[in-house]
């Protein structure tokens, strides 16, 4: 008799699950679509459970699928913990490698390392994803996700991968226009750039002191918009005063075309981090990926810190 749940099953339902479709993970695979589902159905008959719903536009997977997915994950990451346990620390990675990154940070930062790292490690097809907001990790779309400030929940697996805050600062013009505020209470009498990061409320500043107890600061303006870059720039131009991300000012507050306002005051939990879920952090591409994004962020003045 067969056993219900054979090693092969276990990778396949994986890339099944990830591909979403199967005419996708047949391409992933190498195989016929009706390959992958004449292995799905082998599948289910042996378990004599539906794993998976079929639409005519989409698949999903039933609970008992989520339950096999799961395990398999796990089981798979328990087998590759032990490959690398035995060596295979030396060994060249390969393999497929999701990444996430928002918006700006990932296009100006991440994408650039990628190119580096693919060049170093041609084995490892990287698939780079770039969101305005950072996806539910518990998805399991992909291997990595680069994101700002703590992951909020407890159960991931995170590493600080850098420092960062996140300054105000205006361009000398516009305080020449309208003078540099002594306080934040000031602020209100100011035109602000405002960003809306992720699911943040437009016009909500959060600042503290290095001891103090951050306070929310109500600020207005005639400008506001969920792109980084284009804040940078209507900072730059003299439209008012921002709060932005040190990694993105900081060749401008060096050369002087943008100046720190209320050097004092910085927005909290802002440090980069490397998020994957349980197990993947084990996988030569994972690990050896993030430690590259940590030594890079290193050595160009993103310094970083202890975990």
């Amino acid at each position: 008799m067969n056993q219900a749940i054979q090693p092969a099953d276990l990778g396949f339902f994986s890339t099944l699950a990830s591909a979403g479709s199967l005419s996708a993970a047949a391409r992933e695979l190498g195989v016929s679509t009706p390959a992958v589902s004449k292995h799905l159905a082998a599948m289910e008959a042996r378990l004599g459970v539906p794993l998976v719903r079929r639409t005519t536009r989409r698949m999903s997977l039933t609970a008992e699928g989520e339950r096999y997915l799961v395990q398999a994950r796990r089981i798979l990451a328990d087998i590759d913990a032990l490959h690398h346990s035995l060596g295979a620390a030396r060994e060249t990675p390969s393999g497929l490698l999701r990444v996430n990154a928002t918006l700006g940070f990932g296009r100006s930062h991440v994408a650039p390392l990628v190119s580096r790292f693919a060049r170093r490690y041609p084995q490892v097809q990287v698939q780079l994803q770039l969101s305005v907001s950072p996806p539910p990790l518990s998805d399991n779309a992909f291997d990595v996700c680069v994101r700002f400030g703590s992951p909020p929940d407890a159960r991931v697996l995170a590493r600080r991968l850098a420092s960062n805050r996140r300054l105000l600062c205006a361009a000398p013009a516009y305080l020449a226009r309208r003078g540099t505020p002594a306080s934040v209470e000031e602020l209100v009498r100011h035109d602000c750039i405002g960003i809306r990061q992720g699911d943040e409320a437009y016009g909500l500043w959060r600042l503290a002191t290095a001891r103090g107890r951050p306070q929310a600061v109500k600020i207005g303006g005639p400008l506001t918009t969920n792109d980084g870059g284009v804040a940078v720039n209507w900072a730059l131009e003299g439209h008012g005063i921002l709060l932005r991300a040190e990694w993105d000012i900081q060749a401008y507050l060096r050369s002087g075309r943008l100046v720190a306002v209320l050097p004092q005051y910085r927005s909290p939990d802002a440090d980069i981090y490397a998020v994957y879920p349980p197990g993947q952090q084990l996988t030569a591409r994972v690990r050896v990926f993030v430690d590259f994004l940590a030594a890079a962020f290193a050595r160009h003045g993103v310094p970083a810190r202890g975990e």
